[in-house]
């Protein structure tokens, strides 16, 4: 399967950040991509990179082996019933990036007893750094290595049961967010104690990225690496109970709790 082409079918924000960390990574040739929008003007910088551009979706889906499904979740059914004469079991396999669709719902809809995944990667897969969750339906050994192998060439990925998807979609693709809104507010930190605001926003976004690094490279847990840095009396310990006081964790729990509730309902 290493050389299989791929059609993602939708070229929205996530869909374009497959396309573009494929290509960066050189799973496949760019060639090989091909990637689906209605306006196909908005994804114009793909067709530079090298991919296939088209509103096609029943041509790229018939001239592909692999379909990344990453559209809307509320034109999912339409847009997939309407092209299910397409798909052939014996030569695709799909793979849906979309929110809250299950497996039996996609399987339902496809009808063709294709085999099925659901992976949720978040936006960093443009840059290679994605994490993304992977569950599937009927897929053999060598095709979950396939979509495994595929998706680790865009940052890493970990299989879990299909139960948890929706907590992986708050806690990986969501997460983005709540990790940009920190380095946000750290930056605006920074600009009230002296520094300008593009050296605050530098120095806020490394120092994420290094405490990242420490924990995934040195395989630590979180208070492992705050005990190091919170000497008695200091100005870090001031700091993050200041914090806590003011429902720093308590706050950031509920909003993950609040997306997911969104999620299921």
């Amino acid at each position: 399967m290493k050389n299989s082409k791929i059609a993602i079918i939708g070229g929205g924000n996530l869909g374009a950040a497959i396309a573009e960390g494929l290509i960066k990574s050189q799973f496949v040739t760019p060639a090989q991509i091909t990637v689906t929008r209605r306006n196909v003007e908005v994804i114009q910088h793909l067709k530079t990179m090298g991919a296939q551009v088209t509103s096609d979706n029943s041509a790229a889906i018939q001239g592909s082996e692999v379909i990344i499904v990453a559209l809307k979740p509320y034109n999912v059914k339409e847009v997939l019933e309407s092209l299910k004469q397409n798909f052939d079991p014996k030569k695709h396999i799909v793979i849906s990036v979309v929110t809250g669709v299950y497996l039996r719902e996609l399987a339902a809809i496809i009808d063709q007893g294709v085999p099925i995944f659901r992976a949720m990667p978040n936006t960093a897969i443009a840059i290679q750094e994605s994490v993304t969750c992977l569950c599937h339906l009927g897929a053999s050994a060598e095709q979950v290595k396939y979509v495994t192998d595929l998706f680790d060439q865009l940052g890493i990925t970990i299989a879990i049961d299909e139960k948890l998807m929706d907590a992986a979609t708050v806690l990986g693709a969501c997460g983005i967010a709540y990790a940009l809104r920190f380095i946000r507010a750290a930056t605006q930190g920074g600009i009230e104690i002296g520094f300008d605001a593009k050296t605050a926003n530098l120095i806020a976004a490394q120092t994420v990225k290094g405490s990242a690094e420490l924990l995934l490279k040195l395989n630590r847990h979180p208070e492992e690496e705050i005990d190091k840095v919170t000497t008695p009396k200091g100005c870090t310990i001031v700091g993050l109970n200041e914090m806590e006081h003011q429902g720093f964790s308590s706050s950031l729990i509920k909003g993950i709790c609040a997306s997911f509730d969104k999620i299921v309902k």
